[in-house]
């Protein structure tokens, strides 16, 4: 895959579509009631710098936990969001987040923050604008990121080689680590970061996230809508 294929595929996804819309929607809101240069600032700053944080935490202990699954009402949330991505990881239908999932996700994690700002200047609707719109294009970013990780391009950057190569042993050799997409700062700081070499031994849960034969007896609500339960590597399953 040419890196113009990849352009085209990543532009072209819904998810993407909706999350530029709603950025020039939260533009155009900011530039209508605009707040001052000191919190527009401080808005955009704190938002880009918390995303990774956020997105870290919910990786580890949300799309990674095996507690959803349990919850019949969240099972099939949980599915879309993250099983289905770990079952097949270049998958590109199931690459991206659900907008209905990550919108008011990245919501929560920027609006209040710049609400807050802009609310010391009178500018409240001006501030959370600007985090919102940091918010929609980080996820831009992100998920721009996420799709070299995923789709049969080879990068030349020596950081985006970097990224790619911890990424795909998360996906391929140990979920238990590796979550960051655009960075391993948190991964580092919680010692979830680590080289294959570091962890000989694959882990049987890489691609099911513990959601096993066994679990599905008992929670069986993921099975039904999956179809069954695959294991295995996704290139080597029978279809």
């Amino acid at each position: 895959m040419t890196l113009r294929e990849l352009v085209v595929a990543y532009a072209q996804y819904p998810a993407i579509i909706g999350y530029m819309l709603l950025s020039v929607a939260a533009i155009g809101l900011y530039i209508w009631k605009p707040a001052p240069l000191v919190p527009t600032l401080a808005a955009i700053a704190i938002a880009t710098f918390t995303y990774p944080l956020v997105w870290y935490a919910l990786h580890r202990w949300v799309l990674h936990s095996r507690w959803m699954f349990k919850v019949a009402p969240l099972a099939a949330t949980w599915k879309r969001i993250h099983y289905d991505h770990h079952q097949d990881p270049n998958h590109l239908e199931v690459l991206f987040g659900a907008l209905h999932t990550t919108v008011p996700t990245i919501a929560l994690a920027t609006i209040p923050i710049g609400y807050g700002l802009g609310s010391f200047w009178d500018a409240g609707l001006g501030g959370a604008c600007a985090a919102f719109a940091t918010g929609l294009l980080t996820t831009c970013f992100y998920e721009f990121c996420h799709c070299i990780q995923h789709l049969s391009y080879k990068p030349k950057n020596k950081w985006l080689v970097e990224m790619k190569k911890r990424h795909m042993e998360h996906h391929f050799h140990d979920e238990d680590g590796n979550y960051g997409i655009t960075t391993f700062a948190w991964d580092k700081l919680f010692r979830t970061y680590y080289h294959r070499s570091e962890r000989p031994a694959k882990s049987p849960t890489v691609f099911n996230l513990g959601y096993t034969p066994e679990a599905a007896k008992r929670w069986p609500k993921v099975a039904e809508l999956s179809g069954g339960v695959a294991t295995g590597h996704p290139r080597k399953r029978e279809r």
